[in-house]
């Protein structure tokens, strides 16, 4: 039988005296300015916090993280989740809180609870989550006699806002803590009564039996903050100003109509085994299983605990598939309840989002509206409309299920009244979420999920490989990011596309999700041994908890391989890989490979080579390092009336466009194009074609790139089985650009080659290309006698030698000097990461996160957070509008109004649809030039956008750069001459 009473007749059944039951009742824990208009009183938001924690546990929290809570509480895991979520706020009970606001104040220095001059000014004020874990602590280690499980506990109240502190932290300023007896009363009266109210004996009896691991803590933090942001919502937690009124029932059944509410829930919740170990591959995701997936799917049945996985296999093998077979046996094996799949880029992230939604849909079509798709640009996917913003599905003549609603968009922008009087911190940005979901099916996707840094709390989540390193970051709020993590399986597709400065994150997300016991799975085609090393023994690090573990990842028999790794029972480290060798798919074929000796970025060679080589017809598929060399080249073959389907492909393309032109490419050379296939195509390309574009060439041309990410744009070639070629592409062939035979024969490169992947890289992907096409001078443009490649038998070792420590280039080519010059740069960008880091080395052996943010990074918007993570200038995104008489229009002719006003969301996404992203060199001149429309303020997808006015004449100057977009060439830079 649940206790009924209130908290005074709780406060009465403990003995305190009137006066204290009196002060107790009159602390106040949200402002009626703040708080809808209605005060609510401290006790009531901390059991609302603790009433939301049961139904997070009972709905929510993973399995396997409710597992290890029973094994550090006794066995009472669901009683001490609830407290220590509850508790987070006891630092409320001080003078700095309390008289924060004056008409809350009068009541409670009435009751006798009376300060003096407080510390005034910003950076002296003493916050309340610093005070309670300095209220807290001390008791902890007095009535629990430990002071270890004292010293990983009161972190997590001192941090529930975002950063962890130091203790030396917990010291406050004068008076600010409150002095003399009412006081000291009062807040062991708050602990108490609340300790007793969630159903303890006393603060004695909550003392844990264990510890968590350091990254436990941290998910466990995360888990805190979510159920103090769901409680701290006003519309769905109505203030409460008589304690008579508050008790620990009634806020069970605020917090049980609240989560039904914002139809909030886990993933697939204790998830079954599969009764046939490949059931997962054959009835889930429809396949016939080849040897690789085979592979990858028994070894995640065999793994004995939770571990790494490392899929390498070729391009087109099935790899993602076979890792999502894997994520349910691990899921179901031990406790997982969600999936996040990392991708390297938004485009990539799109197909791989509906990928998911069909897979998900197989275990219950209701979880559909559980998988979020986490980037910049998801609002232009069709199926997330479809879902999310109760939109027509695709290809269909309906709506969504869960029908329309009130402009969701502007949920991203909320941050659901989280901490409100923190505002006077600088906490929070926006006012409190309404109930913008009122209405809709309980089946309805949760709105609250798509609230900035919330999105991995998803069950399901696909986004960019961004999200899974922002959890790695000393940032505010990675507790969030992380709690997101923690309860799912982790894969992290091309894995290989990570740079040596996004692989530092990598390798610290690799360390805390080992030590939390999460499942990764990482995929590549081409992955250099040093990288499955150093991930291996990352992820180890993390499972035996030190900071320097190295266990030598034995040679895969052969390719494709997988590589498991985990930690044993006694500590030890397991590493094995592929003992036998797994066929491939596709049977090993011969690929040509010759010289198109060319550094000009005009690239005129270029496309007289595309014109010769489908003469007699094909689909050739042309890859560039530079925007303005793709333009060129298309606009050389543009102009010249090539006879034929033209396309050109590039990251400058506005959004509309990019997207649509994806998808025809996908439609014209996919593996469902059939008789759709031109006879005769040319698609012009940058790096966007390098990985996750499913399409299939006849012949390639590519500038030169590193040997791992030449061999990806050699997977685009002759993908697909049963493909229609003319006689002359039987055979097929690779021609290789953007370098020139310069003094001596020594490769000169193009300028935007070197400037993206450095001098030594290049060097050694043209010795290795030397070996199969034959010297870079020698021969006709083309023409080649030497062996080629056997694709992809070969991919490993040339990956290996590529990034292995033998020289492999000609004398007189100076490999050593690049290579110095080239590994001081990689220090130099290793060393940049480190100050980002969530955990410094010599951190990483500390028990608990006290002081995890001491000098931590204040990045705060997800734009900031693209610039912590990934090298290199910042750049910004805006969106094209042109000038018209009397106002302005959309890129693609909508009419805007005279201040670019925007009447509904059908407007806004086509206007969003000429969202583009500048390069670097004009980030200072767009943030200097550039703002938002007068008409968009009341926009929450548009407020904040720059706009980018091209004048009547279709131009405009951005700093000393002459700016134009058009339709086919994408967004055109010209530097104006002085």
């Amino acid at each position: 039988m649940e206790d009924e009473r209130s908290v005074v007749e709780v406060m009465r059944s403990m003995g305190l005296a009137d006066e204290v039951v009196t002060r107790v009742s009159r602390l106040w824990g949200k402002s009626a300015a703040r708080n809808g208009g209605r005060t609510h009183l401290l006790l009531g938001h901390l059991l609302d916090t603790a009433a939301v924690a049961g139904v997070m546990w009972d709905q929510y929290v993973s399995a396997a993280f409710r597992r290890r809570l029973d094994e550090v509480s006794g066995g009472r895991g669901r009683s001490w989740f609830m407290w220590v979520c509850g508790i987070h706020d006891c630092g409320k009970a001080c003078p700095a809180f309390q008289a924060m606001d004056a008409a809350e104040a009068a009541p409670v220095l009435a009751a006798g609870l009376t300060w003096g001059r407080l510390p005034a000014g910003r950076g002296k004020r003493w916050r309340h989550d610093v005070a309670g874990a300095a209220l807290l602590l001390p008791r902890l280690v007095a009535e629990w006699g430990d002071e270890e499980a004292a010293g990983w506990v009161w972190p997590l109240v001192a941090g529930h806002h975002g950063t962890f502190p130091s203790a030396a932290a917990l010291d406050p300023p004068r008076g600010a803590q409150g002095r003399g007896a009412a006081w000291e009363e009062a807040q062991r009266a708050v602990v108490d009564v609340f300790t007793c109210a969630v159903g303890f004996d006393g603060l004695a009896d909550v003392r844990p039996v264990g510890s968590l691991r350091k990254a436990e803590q941290l998910a466990l933090s995360g888990l805190i903050v979510m159920a103090d942001w769901i409680a701290s919502d006003s519309s769905h937690f109505v203030g409460l100003s008589d304690a008579d009124l508050v008790s620990f029932v009634s806020a069970r059944r605020r917090a049980e109509a609240a989560w039904e509410r914002l139809r909030l829930r886990g993933g697939w919740r204790d998830l079954a085994l599969p009764e046939d170990p490949l059931e997962p591959l054959i009835r889930r995701l429809g396949v016939q299983p080849r040897a690789s997936q085979r592979e990858l799917v028994e070894r995640a049945w065999s793994m004995p605990v939770p571990g790494l996985l490392v899929a390498e296999a070729p391009m087109g093998e099935g790899k993602t598939k076979a890792a999502l077979a894997a994520a349910e046996i691990l899921a179901a094996r031990f406790g997982l309840d969600g999936v996040f799949v990392a991708m390297p880029t938004q485009a990539t992230s799109d197909p791989m989002y509906e990928q998911v939604l069909q897979w998900v849909r197989s275990f219950d079509p209701a979880l559909e509206s559980q998988v979020a798709l986490l980037h910049g640009r998801r609002r232009f996917n069709v199926w997330w409309r479809t879902i999310w913003d109760g939109k027509p599905r695709p290809g269909g003549d309906g709506h969504c299920e869960h029908g329309s609603r009130p402009d969701a968009a502007d949920v991203v922008d909320d941050d659901f009244g989280a901490i409100d009087e923190d505002a006077d911190y600088g906490m929070v940005s926006d006012e409190p979420l309404t109930d913008r979901a009122a209405g809709l099916g309980a089946d309805g996707p949760a709105y609250w999920f798509l609230g900035d840094k919330r999105g991995l709390l998803t069950a399901f989540a696909v986004g960019t490989v961004d999200h899974l390193l922002h959890a790695a970051t000393r940032t505010r709020h990675v507790m969030l990011r992380f709690a997101g993590l923690a309860g799912k399986v982790v894969v992290v597709d091309e894995v290989h596309a990570a740079d040596v400065y996004m692989r530092q994150f990598l390798v610290e997300a690799l360390r805390w999700l080992g030590q939390a016991g999460v499942p990764v799975v990482l995929l590549s085609a081409t992955l250099p041994p040093a990288q499955r090393q150093r991930f291996v023994d990352a992820y180890l690090s993390g499972v035996l908890g030190t900071a320097d573990v190295h266990q030598a990842v034995p040679e895969p028999a052969g390719y494709p391989c997988v590589t498991v790794a985990y930690g044993a029972d006694g500590g030890a480290a397991v590493a094995e890989t592929s003992r036998e060798a797994v066929r491939a798919w596709r049977e090993s074929a011969p690929v040509r490979l010759a010289w198109l000796p060319d550094v000009d970025p005009a690239g005129t060679p270029v496309a007289a080579a595309v014109r010769k080589a489908v003469a007699d017809g094909g689909v050739a598929l042309v890859v560039v390092n530079q925007v303005a060399r793709a333009q060129a080249i298309y606009r050389d073959l543009q102009e010249g009336g090539f006879d034929g389907v033209l396309h050109l492909l590039h990251a400058r393309l506005c959004a509309a466009h990019r997207a649509d032109r994806t998808a025809e490419c996908l439609r014209l050379m996919g593996p469902q194009a059939g008789e759709d296939r031109p006879e005769r195509m040319v698609v012009i390309a940058t790096q966007l074609a390098e990985q996750s574009f499913d399409v299939d060439a006849d012949v390639l041309i590519t500038d030169l790139a590193p040997a791992d990410l030449l061999l990806q744009r050699i997977g685009r070639l002759h993908r697909h089985g049963g493909t229609r070629r003319p006689a002359a592409h039987h055979v097929p062939q690779v021609l290789v650009t953007g370098v020139a035979p310069g003094r001596d024969g020594v490769p000169r490169f193009l300028h935007a080659s070197k400037q993206i992947y450095g001098e030594w890289s290049l060097l050694r992907a043209a010795a290795l290309v030397t070996e199969a096409a034959g010297p870079l001078a020698g021969g006709e443009a083309g023409v080649s006698t030497a062996s080629g490649w056997s694709i992809p038998a070969d991919v490993p070792e040339l990956v290996a030698r590529a990034y292995g420590d033998a020289g492999i280039c000609p004398a007189g080519w100076d490999e050593s000097g690049a290579w110095e010059r080239w590994s001081a740069k990689e220090r130099e960008r290793e060393k940049n990461a480190e100050e980002f880091l969530l955990c410094r080395r010599r951190e990483w052996a500390f028990p608990t996160l006290e002081g995890l943010h001491y000098a931590g990074s204040r990045a705060a918007s997800e734009e900031q957070l693209d610039a912590v993570v990934r090298d290199g200038d910042p750049s910004v995104e805006v969106v094209i509008v042109r000038r018209a008489s009397g106002g302005y229009r959309g890129i693609d002719g909508t009419w805007l109004g005279v201040h670019g006003e925007v009447d509904d969301d059908e407007v806004t996404d086509r206007l969003m649809g000429g969202t583009v992203r500048l390069p670097p060199g004009l980030t200072e001149a767009a943030q200097d030039e550039l703002s938002p429309l007068p008409g968009w303020s009341g926009r929450p997808w548009l407020r904040y956008r720059l706009a980018l006015v091209l004048e009547e004449d279709g131009t405009r100057l951005l700093g000393v750069h002459r700016v134009s977009y058009h339709e086919a060439l994408g967004l055109v830079i010209e530097r104006q001459a002085r």
